[in-house]
């Protein structure tokens, strides 16, 4: 399976990309995580990164592609892989596309994780973290009245919202996905790919409402094919045949029709018809 999912921020795609990790045993490659690993590592890539980064400029797409197919040349990503982060736009898709083919391991699979923007806010806004262990609380899950604490950690530290997770930069993240990243959604349905979920409620039945529709993704070119050949060769009805037969057939020849002799009247034949009356 080669997947990318798609959604707005905080549908759950982190979630459920691990969790597809531990099903098909294949690698979440998030953008993200390339792009520090590159610079910590002083690849050619992660240097030029850096001081893109350090210049205050957003990281050029050749680069992250870069970084990507280096990724899928790992064995690990053999039997495919998870696209995390990228792409964010339509030019992205298309460059993507383009190295995906050079490499041969084009998209199998796009899925997009449908939740109302109203509880995206909601989720987002709602989260707390620990600093010590890293763990993602929300308070609008946590039982009435508990302390905003990490239970898990030693000395239970106070929990945190970080900035980028107040409500007022929720609404423009969302602004930025509707007019950047929700454009994809025709341009992979267009290639056949696309697929979309609810996900709302229980996470385990998200994950399970993922596998199915991958599974009759990947599944559904092979029976796309199938039956465009046997649409290729139809099979005629026999009326149809015998209409067809019957237009081929040459149309008799008509007869001149003759015109009838008239004669004219002279006086001997005046007198004979007077005399016959």
């Amino acid at each position: 399976m080669r997947i990318v999912l798609l959604g707005a921020p905080g549908s759950g795609k982190g979630t459920q990309s691990q969790r597809l990790v531990q099903r098909f045993g294949i690698p979440q490659i998030s953008t993200g995580d390339l792009l520090r690993s590159a610079v910590a590592r002083g690849t050619p890539l992660g240097l030029a990164a850096k001081d893109a980064m350090q210049a205050g400029k957003l990281v050029d797409d050749s680069i992250v592609l870069g970084m990507i197919r280096e990724r899928l040349a790992d064995a690990d990503a053999a039997k495919g892989y998870i696209l995390d982060g990228f792409p964010r736009n339509i030019a992205q898709a298309e460059a993507l596309d383009v190295m995906l083919k050079q490499v041969g391991k084009p998209l199998t699979a796009v899925v997009q994780m449908e939740v109302p923007y109203a509880e995206l806010t909601r989720r987002i806004a709602g989260r707390r973290s620990c600093q010590g262990c890293g763990r993602v609380f929300n308070i609008y899950s946590m039982p009435v009245g508990a302390p905003l604490v990490c239970p898990s950690c030693a000395g239970n530290p106070a929990l945190f919202q970080r900035p980028d997770d107040n409500e007022a930069t929720v609404v423009e993240r969302l602004k930025v996905y509707e007019s950047q990243t929700r454009p994809l959604l025709k341009y992979y349905a267009r290639q056949g790919l696309l697929q979309s979920i609810d996900a709302q409620g229980d996470i385990d039945s998200i994950t399970a409402l993922l596998v199915y529709v991958l599974g009759t993704q990947v599944a559904a070119p092979k029976r796309k094919a199938k039956s465009k050949k046997a649409r290729t060769r139809p099979k005629a009805r026999p009326k149809a045949k015998a209409k067809a037969k019957a237009k081929a057939r040459p149309k008799p020849k008509r007869r001149p029709v003759r015109a009838k002799l008239v004669r004219k009247k002279t006086p001997a034949r005046k007198k004979k018809a007077a005399r016959k009356k």
